[in-house]
């Protein structure tokens, strides 16, 4: 069929308002897409062009989402395809949107930046995989700061991310561990970024760097070990000797401590009874916290609480063992006034919390516990 035979047949098809022919137009024009230079010819055409931006949008609306996501996957490189088109199937369900946000040469950056502010985390993840997103784009990942953007950022190495904005990439994976695997291998990772990054990875990834970049492993083990310590000490050394610090500086202090020893992997359920025993029951309340990834606040109000059986959840579902626990709420109470209550009845109850069940169970029950709304 000629070109102008089949442009006629598609204009013909727009005219009739029959749910039949509506849908029979669409999959002719993804039939097209498949066509080659030919297609392309004919739908760049003037009245098609006109056809396209009179009805596509309503015909698009109306159709099935089987249909709407073969047109996505159709029109994903078409050059062609109508702006208003390919905006409204890029804010569509997450895998009808998926192949237009990954490739449409339609898309410009406003559009990109719009589905950050409008649409789904999910498309949002999909904006930032896009291949060789422009520096507006970037920009406006890091500003919306959230984690799971941040990481399909750090993972795309065709991004225009610039030194400054890895150099917040490698500051934002201190609190967001998923970014520091791909982040050891961007293209764009200098040494003193490298460094940086060390601090905040596991054993793994630093052998990786160390074997990337010409770090020196001694020394920077050496730094991060006497920030721990001096951290764990909870004193800092003056010109007058070793000095007690303040209890805002202490708390200050362990906060670091419990980040750094959860970085390099070093925080372990074991570290929560050693706390405890050193009577440091704020590291003991921000290492629980830090290891259920809890809320702080959560694990301090169930250490507060009349329901030992809450502490109790909380210690299974970071691995302690039921017979360790009673240890744990003797200590735990003996710091603490007493608290959490209940006598001999709750520490009963706590027991309770064990199992037979998952730790990640576990973990969810005492979520709920905290915020049963």
């Amino acid at each position: 069929m000629s070109a102008t035979a089949k442009a006629d047949e598609l204009l013909n098809l727009a005219r009739s308002r029959a749910p039949a022919d509506r849908e029979r137009l669409l999959l002719s024009i993804v039939d097209l897409c498949d066509a080659g230079e030919s297609a392309n010819s004919l739908m760049s055409s003037g009245p098609i062009q006109a056809l396209l931006n009179s009805i596509f949008m309503s015909l698009v609306v109306e159709a099935e989402r089987d249909i709407r996501r073969r047109l996505s996957e159709k029109l994903s490189h078409a050059a062609w395809a109508p702006s208003a088109l390919v905006n409204v199937l890029a804010l569509d369900d997450i895998e009808i949107a998926r192949p237009i946000i990954a490739a449409s040469p339609v898309l410009k950056d406003h559009d990109l930046i719009r589905l950050l502010v409008e649409a789904t985390i999910e498309h949002q993840i999909e904006v930032a995989r896009r291949p060789h997103i422009g520096p507006p784009v970037v920009a406006a990942i890091l500003q919306q700061n959230e984690p799971a953007v941040l990481t399909a950022l750090a993972g795309n190495d065709t991004a225009a991310v610039g030194a400054h904005d890895l150099a917040v990439l490698v500051k934002a994976s201190e609190r967001v561990a998923a970014m520091r695997s791909p982040l050891t291998r961007h293209p764009g990772l200098t040494d003193d970024l490298a460094r940086e990054l060390y601090v905040w990875v596991g054993q793994a990834l630093r052998q990786s760097l160390i074997g990337r970049f010409r770090l020196d492993s001694a020394a920077l083990d050496a730094a991060l070990g006497a920030s721990v310590q001096e951290a764990h000490g909870g004193a800092i050394e003056t010109e007058a000797g070793v000095t007690e610090v303040r209890i805002g500086e202490r708390e200050e202090m362990e906060r670091r401590l419990i980040a750094k020893l959860d970085m390099s992997g070093q925080l372990r359920p074991g570290y929560l009874l050693r706390a405890l025993k050193e009577r440091k029951l704020s590291l003991f309340v921000a290492g629980l916290a830090t290891l259920g990834r809890f809320e702080p606040s959560q694990v301090r109000s169930a250490v507060g609480s009349e329901h030992p059986e809450l502490l109790a959840l909380a210690c299974a579902s970071v691995g302690i063992d039921r017979s360790v626990f009673p240890t744990i709420l003797d200590l735990v109470r003996e710091l603490n006034g007493g608290k959490p209550g209940g006598g001999p009845e709750g520490a009963r109850r706590a027991r309770g919390a064990f199992g037979p069940f998952e730790p990640n169970i576990a973990g969810a029950a005492f979520r709920q516990a905290l915020n049963p709304g």
